[in-house]
């Protein structure tokens, strides 16, 4: 029997509850303290401020941001790269050129110019067409041997519809690519984002955000280190705990498991001497 993958839940739970939580669970905003104080449970901050009623605020902007960002990546990407992949060569091309350009483009180059003439939602667009680019060549890749297979023309001379071959057959066999990548594409949202925050890009300097407070805190971690370990942890707790949990989802971790031993043959008996 497989022992339940307690690491993994333990290390995507605590951050998605405080995250989610946080603002309904932190306390009223009391009287500023002095800086990097070590009174309280994590102490303050640069500003006198609660570190502990900060982390309980500073984790939704960041989750809800990376997750928006990857989902619509998704929706827009994948489509994309099966259209190129079932397409004319002429087709393909066309769809495929204009992603290469915009994949030229640094990533936090594109952030700083889309993200800085407006708030969130313009910082979630941004990430959207900094993640299309790979999306779409990762779906095209795992969906081109399919979508030019014999099964494939065996559908179309049947007259299936283009939905069941494109989609359902060619889709399909691209999924478990798909999966494993986007676990890794979350995790680096989430450090893309906490980058674009850490930066000052999309959010305002004294907005309660776990990127926010590494940055504005760092001058003080001898003093209160909790001020920018305890959001830095976790930041890597989530990033972690997610990574554990897509390995777990494809079944390439097996958390429990001993490793199988060859039994033993069992020694042949010594015939006795015959004196």
């Amino acid at each position: 029997m497989r022992r339940p993958p307690i690491v993994p839940l333990v290390l995507v739970a605590v951050p998605l509850v405080l995250a989610v939580a946080g603002p309904w669970l932190a306390p009223e905003a009391s009287g500023r303290g002095p800086a990097f104080s070590t009174d309280g449970p994590l102490g303050t901050d640069f500003a006198g401020r609660d570190v502990w009623r900060e982390v309980l605020l500073g984790g939704r902007n960041l989750i809800v941001v990376a997750l928006a960002a990857t989902a619509g990546a998704y929706l827009l990407g994948v489509p994309w790269g099966l259209a190129a992949a079932t397409a004319r060569r002429a087709a393909d091309e066309l769809l495929m050129r204009p992603l290469d350009v915009l994949l030229a483009v640094p990533s936090l180059l594109l952030l700083t110019l889309l993200a800085t003439i407006g708030s969130g939602t313009v910082l979630v667009g941004a990430l959207v067409l900094v993640h299309l680019p790979d999306i779409a060549r990762v779906t095209r890749a795992a969906a081109l041997d399919a979508a030019n297979g014999t099964a494939i023309e065996a559908m179309r001379l049947q007259g299936e519809t283009r939905w069941r071959t494109g989609v359902l057959f060619v889709g399909r066999s691209a999924l478990r690519t798909l999966v494993t990548d986007a676990g890794t594409r979350l995790t680096g949202t989430l450090y893309l984002v906490a980058a674009a925050a850490f930066l000052g890009i999309g959010v305002s300097p004294d907005t309660a955000d776990w990127a926010v407070m590494i940055d504005r805190n760092r001058d003080g971690l001898f003093l209160n280190p909790w001020s920018v370990l305890a959001p830095a942890l976790l930041i890597v707790m989530l990033t972690v705990g997610l990574n554990l949990a897509f390995d777990r989802a494809l079944g390439t971790r097996r958390y429990g498991r001993r490793p199988h031993r060859r039994a033993r043959r069992p020694a042949r008996s010594v015939p006795e001497q015959v004196t």
